[in-house]
């Protein structure tokens, strides 16, 4: 009955012979063994190593700041009155002295002239005055000529006239001083803004804004500076560490722009420290002055006042230490290491500790002290003797490959362009 319904199903099977299913397996089976297989061996990883670089590097502490100018006035007049001209284009560099502003002088000019003529007034008054008095002086000499209560009178108006002629020249001063006030000049040399009023526009005295006007150099920065780092810098400035010129702390600052991410290019100097603590942050206020030349004759200025702006502080002196590339650098449980290729070309760790980060993408290590067995490097403990330097300028450093490199693993080593220490 099975071989009826296997007949059904699969006639065409049923038809092959035995034989012709043995030959193809035969022929299979001994051309498979005539080229025998063996697995290939592993590959020797490639990593790319660096020497590290010994060279004078300095900590810094870094804040964030905004620029401000060292002088910034607004311009309001002193007296009121009609303005008449606008002598600056918007936008450009003044002088002190430079006039910014023409208010109608007219009114101003008829009040001088009458304050002159009551000066003029006045000093009449006082020779008629004085000339009296010498005369009463002179009748006096004749015995009962004249009273001493004429004398007296006579010497009296004189002090009158004098006092009078005073206050006339004080008048005229006054008024003098208001006519020069129609012409609003810059009391500083700087950039002056938009004019925020046009001609014909009444203008109140000590009231009406009329533009401003900032200058340029030099430039100052604001940052907050933790109490730590303060307190870190007074003790420096106590050592003498750091320099101190004239009785006043000469403090180098840096600073560095939106468009300069890794550089601190401008130089400057802390020029004011804040007499106390902000108690709500626990910051204290500092400023830095910097300069600010044009960057071509005649042309712009790059500080501004308002800039958002990165500051780094150098915390102390310079000191030797060793780089390696930030990129080289691993963290296992919170402790830092390298991977450094030892004798063999064989991957050995190297436990260090770091330092600051440097601009240029480096990070600064301290090697921590190892001793060397037959196994390899372990770290050193009280009382071992022939310690060595976890990591020594001479090493070779792992900068690539770093995931196919494991301690005890041998690999093939390839130096940085241009690297053959």
């Amino acid at each position: 009955m099975r071989t009826d319904l296997l007949s059904a199903v699969f006639p065409a099977m049923l038809k092959i012979s035995p034989t012709s299913l043995i030959v193809p397996v035969i022929a299979t089976v001994l051309s498979g063994c005539g080229q025998p297989s063996h697995p290939s061996p592993p590959r020797t990883p490639k990593v790319r190593v660096v020497r590290p670089i010994e060279r004078d590097v300095t900590e810094y502490a870094y804040f964030t700041g905004r620029t401000a100018a060292a002088q910034s006035v607004d311009v309001q007049s002193r007296v009121t009155g009609y303005l008449e001209s606008i002598d600056f284009e918007p936008g450009a560099e003044v002088k002190t002295g430079a006039r910014l502003f023409k208010i109608d002088p007219r009114p101003y000019q008829a009040t001088l002239d009458e304050a002159n003529s009551q000066v003029h007034l006045a000093e009449a008054r006082q020779k008629l005055a004085a000339a009296n008095y010498r005369r009463a002086l002179e009748v006096a000499k004749t015995p009962g000529a004249i009273t001493q209560q004429e004398i007296d009178r006579d010497n009296a108006r004189l002090s009158e006239s004098e006092a009078a002629v005073a206050a006339a020249k004080a008048n005229s001063e006054s008024a003098k001083l208001n006519l020069q006030f129609t012409d609003i000049l810059s009391p500083i040399d700087g950039v002056v803004g938009r004019d925020l009023l046009t001609v014909g526009n009444l203008v109140s005295q000590d009231t009406t804004l009329l533009t401003t006007v900032v200058s340029e150099d030099p430039i100052h920065v604001y940052f907050d500076v933790d109490e730590r780092t303060m307190l870190r810098v007074e003790r420096l400035v106590g050592e003498g560490k750091i320099p101190v010129q004239n009785k006043k702390r000469i403090i180098p600052v840096q600073l560095g722009l939106a468009d300069e991410p890794k550089e601190y290019p401008h130089e400057g100097h802390i020029n004011f420290i804040n007499n106390q603590l902000d108690t709500s942050t626990g910051t204290i206020q500092v400023r830095g002055e910097f300069p600010n030349p044009a960057m071509k004759e005649g042309g712009p200025r790059l500080l501004q006042p308002g800039l958002f702006v990165r500051v780094r502080l150098p915390i102390g002196p310079s000191y030797k230490a060793l780089v390696v590339p930030q990129a080289a650098v691993g963290a296992d449980q919170g402790r830092k290491y390298l991977l450094a290729v030892g004798e063999n070309d064989v991957v050995e760790y190297r436990p260090v500790t770091t330092g600051p980060e440097q601009a240029d993408e480096m990070q600064v290590v301290f090697p921590e002290k190892m001793v060397r067995t037959s196994d390899g490097l372990r770290p050193a403990h009280d009382g071992d003797q022939n310690t060595v330097e976890s990591v020594t300028a001479a090493d070779r450093i792992i900068v690539g490959g770093l995931q196919r490199a494991h301690p005890g693993t041998k690999v093939e080593v390839r130096h940085n362009p241009g690297d053959d220490r």
